[in-house]
C-alpha cells in the first residue's frame, strides 16, 4: 500500500436524501478514525491458562473525530443541525486511494472555540450507529 496524504483523509456528510449525495466537510485540518471490537472472552479451565477469544462476536463501532477552522459552509451547518436535534446523519469517510467507509452516525460532540486575534474553530466526535460498510 502506498503512502497517502493526510489532507486527502476527506469526512463528507450527506443531505438527507434517500441516496445521498455527500458533501465534504469544509474547514477540516485533522479527521481521525478508530475502528472498535469488543472482546468476548471464552476461556474456560481447558485453555491451558491463555485467554481465549470468540471470534466475530461482540459489538464492532467506528468512532471518528475532527478538527479546523469554522466556514460555515452548508455541510458544517448540517452537522450542527444534526448535533442540535440529535438525528443520525449519513456520513461517508474517503481516502486518497478511493477507499471510503460510509455509515450512519451520531454527532456525539460539536465544540466551537474562538481567540480575540484568531479564526473560529470547531471539534466534532461522532459515533456509528449500525454497519459501517467499507467500500
Amino acid at each position: 500500500m502506498a503512502v497517502e496524504k493526510g489532507s486527502a483523509f476527506l469526512l463528507k456528510v450527506g443531505n438527507g436524501a434517500a441516496t445521498p449525495v455527500y458533501a465534504t466537510v469544509a474547514g477540516l485540518r485533522t479527521t481521525q478514525m478508530s475502528v472498535n471490537g469488543e472482546a468476548i472472552v471464552v476461556t474456560t479451565k481447558d485453555s491451558g491458562g491463555w485467554r481465549q477469544l470468540l471470534s466475530g462476536a461482540g459489538v464492532r463501532s467506528v468512532s471518528v473525530s475532527g478538527g479546523g477552522v469554522f466556514t460555515g459552509s452548508a455541510a458544517e451547518l448540517r452537522i450542527k443541525a444534526s448535533a442540535l436535534s440529535g438525528v443520525l446523519d449519513d456520513y461517508r469517510l474517503a481516502f486518497e486511494g478511493g477507499d471510503t467507509m460510509t455509515g450512519r452516525f451520531l454527532v456525539s460532540r460539536l465544540d466551537y472555540a474562538g481567540d480575540f486575534n484568531g479564526e473560529r474553530s470547531y471539534t466534532l466526535s461522532l459515533e456509528s450507529s449500525g454497519a459501517v460498510v467499507a467500500g
